[in-house]
């Protein structure tokens, strides 16, 4: 076949180009900062493009080259929003460090990036004080506000104020190749050590525009959008590019994310639309049930990072909030489904939507999904079969950083290491992560509906659903729950509640209750924890 080129402007895709586009075009609208000390800053996308520059500026000035790794170790701030851009600009990679990871993690994952500079806030001095030891690679340390105490550990550092001081305005962005490595975002390593996902300017740039989409994010110009889900965690789910891409302006809540905290943040900057993972919305409801308020200018909440309990759907849907059950993984950069609704669909009563509305939803253009069964054959869209969840698509990891084992079977997709069902209308639904599914009499029971089933209980908090050995039956389901803090409740209290919820033969064999729930590093429950809590259960039972 003849190859014609078509006739269009060779202009990359770097993501530098969208912060470029926010500043010159939406130049005056603002990125709200919760401070530390609760107060609240404000800076335009101008004067965010223009320090994000000198920022390039100082990094340049201190030997940073294209390829190079600089971490960020921080909350959601206007100088970390201002870092990505800066790092990346220039084309060096932008290394997202969790602080909720174990030291052990940390240390392994800045050694294996050979993270060059950390730019850090205050806060997180004290890990890096611990960490900082073992990571040879380390050249600088960068403070956005100066720590409450003087850091003890020998690496050269200073305040970001002092870092850029001088430093020029005109930095160059961009002008190398659209594939380049823009940055990295380790999986939170639970099984073996974390693994790196290189993301690509190209493939952030066609995923911001995915999100853009009305069935995805949607932002608008009019929008406020407040992403309390951690810019340190996968990729930020695309709002610090798809926000400034739509002109939106970004309000960023720090480290303050409690109810009252988040409520008091939407109303002062009138917040219309806000992303996080499902304790985030189950803590702000609990604060609206206690206080009778609701936020007026919020319209649309996106509700990712783990399974919706259905009582946040209704809970907002009660208020008149949209909620948006989303999906994707760090490896999907990461948004691979959204819950938006079909017209057939939306045209049901509410209660009859509520099956939809709790699957993981349906794929944007730019991602693709297949199910597959024990023997790699495909699984019917029936809504019905579940299989194991592959996927592919242009922001979707092809490998993994410095790691040369191949992750993409022979059709180009990723084993996203779920079980689902996809129906007619295309509503994708995780019945389970392929390590969690219960496999009883040799039928599979999921955790994750037995967890849905019980966090419809008033008193419950949150759920987690492992499985235990049994002789008979394989494995059998065990439900551990935190209940809502004064209440109290009995085993045979909650499985008289899942009667008639549940198929019969999925009712837990035990109910165990804990005083707080095991969370994780991205801010879902630890299951590898609470599979530990029951085999030392089981272990002092045999003493």
């Amino acid at each position: 076949m003849t190859f014609k080129p078509g006739l269009m402007q060779e202009w990359s895709l770097t993501t530098d180009r969208l912060l470029d586009h926010a500043a010159r075009w939406h130049g005056a609208r603002n990125v709200a900062t919760r401070r530390p000390d609760g107060s609240i800053g404000r800076k335009n996308y101008a004067d965010v493009h223009c320090d994000a520059k000198r920022l390039s500026s100082a990094l340049l000035a201190a030997g940073i080259q294209a390829g190079d790794c600089v971490a960020t170790l921080a909350m959601n701030g206007v100088e970390h929003l201002e870092a990505w851009y800066a790092i990346s600009g220039i084309g060096a990679i932008c290394h997202t460090l969790n602080p909720r990871l174990s030291d052990e993690q940390l240390v392994y994952i800045v050694g294996h990036a050979q993270d060059r500079i950390i730019l850090a806030d205050a806060a997180f001095a004290p890990i890096l004080e611990r960490i900082l030891p073992a990571c040879a690679c380390v050249e600088r340390i960068v403070f956005f506000t100066p720590p409450a105490d003087a850091p003890d550990f020998n690496t050269p550092q200073c305040m970001l104020s002092d870092f850029i001081d001088g430093g020029s305005g005109e930095a160059e962005w961009g002008g190398f190749d659209e594939r380049s490595a823009a940055g990295l975002c380790y999986t939170s390593g639970t099984t073996g050590n974390p693994k790196g996902v290189l993301y690509s300017h190209r493939s952030n740039f066609l995923h911001a525009l995915t999100t853009l989409q009305p069935d995805v994010f949607g932002f608008r110009a009019c929008d406020v959008v407040m992403p309390v889900v951690p810019m340190y965690h996968a990729n930020a789910w695309a709002v610090v590019f798809s926000a400034p891409a739509a002109g939106s302006k970004l309000v960023m809540p720090g480290a303050r994310l409690d109810g009252a905290s988040l409520l008091e943040l939407i109303e002062e900057e009138g917040v219309t639309v806000a992303l996080g993972v499902p304790t985030v919305w189950l803590g702000l409801l609990q604060h609206l049930a206690e206080t009778g308020r609701r936020p007026a200018t919020l319209k649309r909440v996106i509700i990712g990072g783990g399974a919706c309990p259905e009582r946040v759907i209704r809970g907002f849907s009660e208020l008149g909030i949209e909620p948006l059950h989303a999906w994707g993984m760090t490896e999907m950069s990461p948004v691979g489904g959204v819950g938006a609704l079909t017209p057939e669909i939306a045209a049901l009563p509410f209660d009859e939507q509520m099956p939809w509305r709790l699957k993981q939803g349906r794929s944007p253009v730019g991602i693709d999904l297949k199910l597959l069964d024990e023997v790699n054959g495909r699984v019917p869209h029936d809504g019905v079969t579940p299989g194991r969840l592959f996927a592919r698509g242009p922001a979707i990891a092809s490998g993994y950083y410095r790691d040369e084992r191949t992750i993409l079977d022979a059709e180009g997709y990723l084993d996203t290491g779920d079980i689902a069902t996809i129906d007619e209308q295309g509503f994708m639904r995780i019945t389970d992560r392929a390590k969690d599914v219960i496999k009883s009499g040799g039928e599979w029971i999921s955790s994750i509906d037995i967890e849905n089933a019980a966090m419809m209980h008033p008193k419950v908090a949150l759920a987690a659903v492992v499985g235990k050995s049994d002789d008979k039956w394989g494995e059998r389901p065990v439900l551990f729950l935190e209940l809502v803090s004064g209440d109290q409740a009995t085993a045979a209290e909650i499985t008289a509640f899942l009667e008639g919820r549940i198929p019969k033969w999925w009712m837990p064999d035990e109910v165990i209750f804990m005083d707080a729930m095991y969370i994780g590093a991205t801010g879902k429950i630890d299951k590898k924890r609470v599979r530990q809590q029951l085999a030392d259960t089981a272990d002092s039972r045999k003493e």
